[in-house]
């Protein structure tokens, strides 16, 4: 039906950037919210960024002015772009992406994909 392939994620030293990215495949014919979540261990999954249609974005006050959403409509891809790492930022990140499948719109998750940063 629908898959979404993250890449992008390995270990990195405070300070450093990386950047994820989340590719939607499928039977979609349109594309609406794209959203970034992360699951430190022991911890609740987060809402990281988030980006609508109209490009509007919005971010956890944690990653405010360091981490930047995009996206590419042409490429069905969602991008997270990480400066400035912190120790904190380890976590699995996750995509979450509203995709129109038929005559419905649909949430759909990403596999995950670890992001360790270095102290």
């Amino acid at each position: 039906q629908v898959q979404l392939v993250e890449s992008g994620g390995g270990l990195v030293q405070a300070g450093g950037s990386l950047r994820l990215s989340c590719a939607a495949s499928g039977n979609i014919l349109s594309i609406n919210t794209m959203n970034w979540y992360r699951q430190a261990p022991g911890k609740q999954r987060e809402l990281v960024a988030t980006i609508s249609s109209g490009a509007t974005t919005n971010y956890a006050d944690s990653v405010k002015d360091r981490f930047t959403i995009s996206r590419d409509n042409a490429k069905n891809t969602v991008y997270l772009q990480m400066n400035s790492l912190k120790p904190e930022d380890t976590a699995v990140y996750y995509c979450k992406i509203m995709c129109l499948i038929n005559v419905e719109w649909s949430w759909f998750w990403g596999q995950g994909i670890q992001v360790n940063v270095s102290s």
